[in-house]
């Protein structure tokens, strides 16, 4: 990663496992010092041990075990991190769940709401708690992990497919808001992931999540998803200088060229690039919706 985060301090939700482990592993050897937090607590321990094996001798790893959907945690992580370093730079929204499986309607409705608050709320509140920082010190770098859910419909997910609409839907309203402050705030689609939610959607079986649905996940299973370090690797661009007023997007780390973007900034600078919009019918090729 050649140092590209060196001196930066970050903190990331959801980094006992999975792609937050990945992310925070790319983001130490990337020099950045990091401040990582999930719900459980042993797992999150182990992580962060192997990490500071990692680390240089300016560096540090701090865990937190905290529910980021529980504004008294987050009060408490965000404060923990103030407190061990004199600046926070970058936040990477990453914890999250897919909630319950099944018909809108007959799912556990305590669990749907959990997942809204889990996937949802808590980046809300990881990202408010940290504003007025990053306001006084005219820079932040705000990065929120997206889903499928966010650009098109997941029958049988929809607790999944709302929260992770809406919370990409509040990181473009964010990044109006402090556009003009230093502070740059843009999602990350990482692709079709190998983790314990594909596992989940496994055990769950086509009963539940849908046949077509589970069929791409036996698909993708036995095929390979995409490297958890595609999405790391987007991050780090994302926490670095390199993308500094690159804000209010939501990037493919697969899809799209996000490597190239520092040459076109400009262009991508107040317009719908790389957003959730709606499609009308010239769009696609008619012309009846035309007025």
């Amino acid at each position: 990663m050649n140092n590209k985060l060196a001196g930066r301090n970050a903190i990331i939700t959801g980094a006992n496992q999975g792609l937050g482990e990945v992310l925070a592993n790319t983001f130490v050897q990337a020099g950045a010092s990091v401040v990582l937090c999930a719900r459980d607590e042993k797992k999150l321990a182990d992580v962060a041990n192997e990490l500071r094996s990692l680390c240089r001798k300016d560096q540090r790893v701090v865990a937190l075990r905290a529910d980021v959907s529980k504004q008294s945690d987050v009060n408490q992580l965000v404060s923990t991190a103030l407190a061990e370093f004199s600046q926070v730079h970058i936040l990477v929204n990453n914890a999250g769940v897919y909630g319950p499986k099944g018909p809108s309607e007959d799912v556990d409705w305590n669990l749907w709401v959990q997942a809204i608050e889990i996937n949802l709320f808590g980046s809300i509140l990881t990202a408010r708690r940290l504003l007025p920082h990053f306001r006084k010190n005219c820079y932040g770098k705000i990065i929120q992990l997206s889903g499928g859910g966010a650009t098109s419909p997941l029958p049988f997910l929809s607790a999944y497919a709302a929260s992770k609409a809406g919370i990409v839907r509040f990181m473009e309203t964010l990044a109006e808001e402090v556009r003009e402050v230093g502070i740059d705030v843009n999602s990350i689609a990482p692709g079709a992931l190998n983790t314990r939610l594909l596992d989940e959607v496994l055990e769950a079986g086509p009963e539940t999540v849908g046949k077509g649905f589970y069929e791409r996940a036996v698909k993708q299973k036995t095929e390979g998803g995409v490297p958890l370090e595609r999405g790391a690797e987007l991050a780090v661009f994302l926490a670095s200088a390199a993308s500094d007023g690159l804000t209010g997007k939501l990037i493919s780390a697969v899809w799209d060229p996000w490597e190239h973007f520092p040459a076109h900034i400009d262009d991508l600078h107040n317009n719908d690039i790389y957003t959730l919009r709606r499609i009308i019918p010239k769009d696609r090729g008619h012309s009846w919706g035309d007025v």
